[in-house]
């Protein structure tokens, strides 16, 4: 499954792109990003300089094709339910303006929330694993415990609201 994990990083990359700076046509931009993101893609990228030369586009392998297979519907899956997600994030951050919340940070959380909430297939320890290892990688020091930790508020929310319901049912 490390594909998955290649996949969860390809998201980061390209909404952390998006926030930045939105492009006017989000299918172009996707192909795009795509397209630079398969393994030869990369490893032309740390190659000599080769300036005024014609490349070739790049051919994407089995595990390039089974990244995006995986990534591209946490991308769009963010894209769509931005407003939701984020409403969650603010819901657990009460004194923490999410604007405030770093770019890295915030992404993480929307597409590990996506999975929770939205992924029946992604067990919701994985989901909160995946999103604590990944803001050690790209956050700071302090990343994977604000993301542990406004995560587990979301899970245990989840779980007061399910009680509640049984509750009523009884």
């Amino acid at each position: 499954m490390r594909y998955r994990r290649l996949a969860r990083e390809r998201a980061i990359q390209f909404l952390f792109q998006y926030e930045m700076n939105p492009p006017e046509a989000i299918e172009e931009a996707l192909e795009r990003f795509w397209e630079s993101q398969t393994t030869a893609a990369i490893a032309e990228d740390h190659k000599a300089s080769t300036w005024g030369e014609a490349s070739e586009p790049t051919e994407a392998t089995s595990e390039d094709n089974e990244i995006r297979k995986f990534g591209d519907p946490l991308i769009r899956g963010v894209l769509e339910k931005l407003s939701e997600l984020d409403g969650i994030i603010s819901e657990q951050t009460r004194n923490w303006d999410i604007a405030r919340i770093a770019k890295v940070d915030r992404n993480i959380l929307r597409i590990a929330l996506l999975e929770l909430l939205h992924s029946p297939d992604t067990p919701d320890k994985t989901a909160i694993n995946e999103a604590v290892e990944l803001a050690k990688v790209f956050g700071s020091d302090s990343s994977s415990k604000f993301v542990n930790g406004v995560l587990g508020s979301v899970i245990a929310d989840r779980e007061v609201a399910h009680l509640a319901t049984v509750g009523s049912q009884i």
